[in-house]
């Protein structure tokens, strides 16, 4: 079994940064393939990030490459998402995802945590 808590959203300008935390609980941390998603208002869920168990590889949705950097510290049991250059459509709830699997994928998330608000004005 693994908790995610997630921390870090907030509002901010758009063209600004913010970065999310997400502190995992549980002892196969190290082996679990960890993701971020969001949710818009009126919107499904969809896949932002995610990288394998060792944070080697990684993963992102088109609409974010190049400005969200998906990382984690395994000794630390946790996942981080610096998100740069925001704009108003990255307005969301951000959610952190773990898979049993230590393979990185898009989908097929074990748990998941509550979600923060990310807000980005215009």
């Amino acid at each position: 079994q693994v908790q995610l808590v997630e921390s870090g959203g907030g509002l901010v300008q758009a063209g600004g940064s913010l970065r999310l935390s997400c502190a995992a609980s549980g002892r196969t941390f190290s082996t679990n393939a960890m993701g971020w998603f969001r949710q818009a208002p009126g919107k499904e869920r969809e896949f932002v990030a995610a990288c394998n168990w060792s944070g080697v590889n990684t993963d992102y949705a088109d609409s974010v490459k190049g400005r969200f950097t998906i990382s984690r510290d395994n000794a630390k049991n946790m996942v981080y998402l610096q998100m740069n250059s925001l704009q108003p459509e990255d307005t969301a709830v951000y959610y952190c995802a773990a898979r049993r699997s230590a393979l990185i994928s898009p989908k097929n998330y074990d748990f998941w945590g509550q979600g923060t608000q990310v807000t980005v004005s215009s």
